[in-house]
């Protein structure tokens, strides 16, 4: 079947994607059980049983799904969550599908519940039931459609309901990629786009792009405009910083949004506990941005704590704020 892969993506961005499993970095685990299951369906001829990635924003799960269709030489549709907003919607995407195809929803777990319950019957039957209609005239009518793999992708698992998790073969997890693989992400990266980076530049945007490719592709971006204007168009270890420092990321990785939280934290509330919400109105940001983007960075770096009263910021944290330690700040037992 032929290679074909329906994506809004631009062309760079296509460009800058592994193209296949040798050339993904990290995620071994992930990968290597894709890696079986691509195999053993080949042989078999049948189409991928159905699989769920999970994680936060930028860590790859598009690029597995461009990878399963290359790999499996069959079609990617690509949609997301909300854009399904009826089970007209859902019947459109499946009956337009042809055998063996992959349907990749992201953010799966934005779609409405009502057209979820669809999905049901077309993931273990490939049958989907529409009704026709309103009223004494409504009428069930019973679609076939072919054998596909569904690849859900979602940042919030918890909010999957589980009729619709179980129905996954597989579940995986993206975790943040360490500093090792960053580094030959980035290299990687401007050998692709032509840009002459030196190891210590490599390791110097690494450190600062949170274990995420997305984030570092971006660096890239900004460091090597900066180096075209200010510099010879080379990125040193100096060029990156001098870039990064423009863009208010410090040594750390800490961006400004990150220091507002942890300020406001300090200054307003004695450091915690304080509720996510609270935090969200004091900052000009919405909750699930913070829940999702921000907040998982600086748990997993030790600025900050979940606890059953709220959130709470740790040692580590002021003395990135840069202020004495408040007394009676609540240091509480992890959710």
């Amino acid at each position: 079947m032929q290679d074909v892969l329906d994506s809004e993506d631009t062309t760079q961005e296509l460009e800058l994607r592994p193209p296949t499993f040798g050339d993904f970095r990290g995620q071994l685990k992930t990968v290597e059980k894709l890696q079986v299951m691509v195999g053993a369906s080949r042989d078999r001829g049948e189409a991928l049983n159905h699989i769920l990635l999970s994680g936060p924003p930028g860590l790859g799960k598009t690029t597995l799904a461009h990878i399963l269709g290359r790999e499996m030489g069959s079609r990617v549709h690509i949609t997301s969550g909300p854009v399904i907003e009826k089970p007209g919607d859902l019947a459109g995407l499946l009956t337009n599908l042809e055998a063996a195809d992959i349907l990749f929803i992201d953010e799966i777990h934005r779609m409405p519940k009502t057209v979820e319950e669809y999905l049901y019957s077309a993931m273990e039957d490939y049958k989907i039931d529409i009704m026709i209609d309103q009223g004494p005239n409504a009428r069930s009518v019973r679609l076939n459609v072919p054998r596909f793999t569904l690849l859900g992708a979602t940042t919030r698992v918890g909010l999957l309901t589980a009729p619709l998790r179980t129905r996954f073969t597989l579940q995986a997890r993206l975790d943040y990629y360490s500093h090792e693989d960053m580094v030959g992400i980035i290299q990687r990266t401007c050998h692709l786009i032509e840009v002459d980076i030196d190891k210590e530049g490599a390791v110097e945007i690494a450190g600062r792009a949170r274990g995420t490719p997305r984030i570092s592709n971006n660096l890239v971006m900004f460091a090597r405009d900066y180096a075209q204007q200010r510099g010879d168009g080379k990125i040193t270890r100096d060029m990156a910083n001098s870039a990064l420092e423009l863009l208010e990321i410090d040594s750390r990785g800490l961006d400004e949004m990150d220091k507002k939280i942890l300020k406001l934290m300090a200054e307003n509330y004695k450091g915690g506990p304080v509720g996510l919400g609270t935090i969200a109105v004091a900052v000009g940001e919405e909750v699930h941005t913070l829940e999702e983007v921000y907040e998982p960075f600086l748990i997993q770096e030790g600025y900050l704590q979940r606890t059953p009263q709220g959130r709470v910021i740790t040692d580590k944290a002021w003395q990135v704020v840069g202020l004495p330690r408040a007394q009676g700040d609540g240091q509480m037992e992890l959710l």
